[in-house]
């Protein structure tokens, strides 16, 4: 079986800004059902043979040119995705409707549920791979072209109304969603396509690709298109709008996916399964399906998964609000894009640096260690909420540098502490996987990690609205309050101003800490003897 040590979500680590932990604490592994070979003997012998024998490139210097321009091409929607939440802030809309937006981040953790089907199902005279890459890539680009017609009008540019939020989320699930079915089959395919000695690259390829993917779809767009970046630093002449519209941008890539597939499915050839030579055996979508029906019912694998949902609870205001709130508090939405370069080269390095504490028997030791450190990180990114607030002065329109200096550091800080529980989860997971299925077992494991950030993360979203208390005064009309936009208009058309007596986003800062310090309680002790189990107790029957 086959996995993968890094997905689309270690690109996402690699380029978020701060507060967009829904996009930064990712790890979607895929797994592929149909190969024997377990996913772990599988990757490390591509690194062993890599510095073993210092494989010679030759030969597949275009193969790792097209899967990381594959990569590449997954990583712009999810860019795109990523970078929505910071657009409909700009457009003030309601913290519930950012929580129905961020479902549209789900797929990428729930693909488990039918990657055995992309596995099996296929048309053997086109090619396994490509009888799904070819029609998804088509998809996503007309998706792209489409849209560049109507986005405007669905991020309510033209009308009172304000953005089309069910729309929108349904649109960029749909896009993510056959963002993830190219990533299955784009992994899968990379295993056949590269020599032997070279299939270590394909998480290189993964890792480069859907890091630049991710960027040129989130941080490099939110930089051009906005009217105050471009004006400063690109243009001579000011203008109204960016360099690059959100139009535009789509219509753009719904070029490029349409191309580049219609190249890949005429010129790029896949090995038939006579010439695989049973390198990939078959196992079916219900044998899949009954695999890790044996692995849940296995009582330890159930103890770490109520953790695994629970855990991330007291840091999902922190994590999924506080870049909204920087924003709503004036901080532009490109300047906090912009703060993620200086940080690639620290999340890069930072999940080499640790794994050598969390390379022995008990990995989650460090990853309890930091728990507390990350829960006070969080205090922190509140009080620098508040901070953004405060810190200009009277009719001052920019932030300070050391505002930003402050940020950056901050952020800085907080990385160590989520790459310290990422890398011991992730350490973890990959010691106690059953060998015999190892890729699925993974897989399993990196989806209920995904999903118990998911849930919470949403949760916070939605509930910030309603710990939050307004008032409106100075209205010529007595008793009117700001509990809805419908009210809040009421009472802006009455000549008052609706003012925010507690901000529900600070209620919500200092719950989750708590929860946080609950659950330390409750399952710190639980977590750490799950080391202590032999190696038979994580073996499904």
């Amino acid at each position: 079986m086959m996995t993968r040590s890094r997905s689309a979500d270690a690109a996402k680590r690699s380029t978020s800004s701060l507060g967009n932990e829904e996009i930064i604490e990712r790890n979607s592994d895929h797994v592929d059902f149909r190969s024997t070979t377990n996913g772990i003997d599988k990757k490390t012998t591509g690194e062993k043979n890599m510095k073993a024998h210092q494989a010679s490139l030759k030969g597949d210097q275009g193969n790792i040119a097209v899967l990381t321009f594959l990569y590449i091409l997954q990583g712009i929607p999810l860019g795109l995705a990523g970078a929505m939440p910071m657009l409909l802030q700009t457009r003030k809309v309601a913290y519930k409707d950012q929580a129905t937006f961020s479902f549209v981040f789900w797929p990428f953790s729930m693909k488990l549920l039918w990657a055995p089907i992309v596995d099996t199902v296929y048309f053997s005279r086109f090619g396994r791979r490509k009888s799904w890459l070819v029609p998804v890539q088509y998809l996503l680009g007309i998706f792209m072209l489409v849209l560049s017609k109507h986005i405007n009008k669905l991020l309510g540019e033209s009308d009172e109304e304000g953005p089309s939020i069910v729309f929108l989320t349904g649109i960029f699930f749909c896009l993510n969603f056959l963002a993830a079915t190219q990533d299955i089959a784009v992994d899968g395919w990379a295993l056949t396509m590269l020599s032997r000695e070279n299939v270590g690259w394909a998480s290189t390829c993964n890792t480069v690709g859907q890091t630049a993917g991710f960027f040129m779809g989130n941080v490099v767009f939110l930089a051009l298109s906005s009217a105050d970046f471009s004006n400063r630093y690109l243009r001579t002449q000011p203008s109204s709008d960016g360099v690059v519209t959100f139009s535009g941008f789509f219509y753009f890539w719904g070029i490029v996916f349409l191309i580049t597939t219609t190249l890949v499915g005429l010129l790029k050839r896949e090995k038939s399964e006579q010439e695989l030579h049973g390198e990939e055996s078959v196992e079916g979508v219900v044998d899949g399906y009954k695999t890790l029906g044996k692995i849940l019912r296995c009582p330890s694998i159930l103890s770490l998964i109520v953790i695994l949902l629970t855990f991330k609870v007291g840091f999902s205001a922190a994590d999924s609000v506080t870049g909204l709130k920087l924003i709503e508090a004036g901080v532009p939405k490109e300047n906090l894009a912009l703060l993620a370069i200086p940080m690639v080269p620290i999340q890069i390095l930072l999940p080499l640096y640790i794994s050598r504490y969390t390379a022995g028997p008990r990995p989650l030791d460090l990853g309890l260690k930091a728990f507390p450190y990350r829960l006070f990180m969080g205090v922190v990114i509140m009080m620098c909420v508040w901070w953004a607030n405060v810190v200009r002065g009277p009719g001052e329109e920019f932030f300070p540098l050391h505002f930003y200096i402050v940020i950056l550091l901050v952020y800085a800080i907080h990385q160590v502490a989520l790459y310290c529980m990422f890398v011991s989860f992730m350490a973890f997971h990959a010691q106690i996987s059953d060998p015999r299925v190892g890729g699925t077992y993974l897989t399993l494991l990196n989806t209920v990690t995904n999903l118990g950030g998911n849930w919470c993360q949403t949760l916070a979203l939605w509930l910030v609205d309603g710990l939050t208390w307004t008032n409106c005064i100075d209205a010529a009309v007595p008793g009117l309050h700001c509990s809805s936009k419908t009210s809040a208009k009421d009472c802006t058309n009455a000549g008052g101003v609706c003012q925010t007596v507690i901000d529900g986003y600070y209620v919500e800062s200092i719950v989750c800490v708590v929860i946080g310090i609950v659950w330390l309680r409750w399952k710190g002790q639980k977590t750490r003897s799950l080391q202590d189990l032999p190696e038979s107790a994580w073996r499904y029957q």
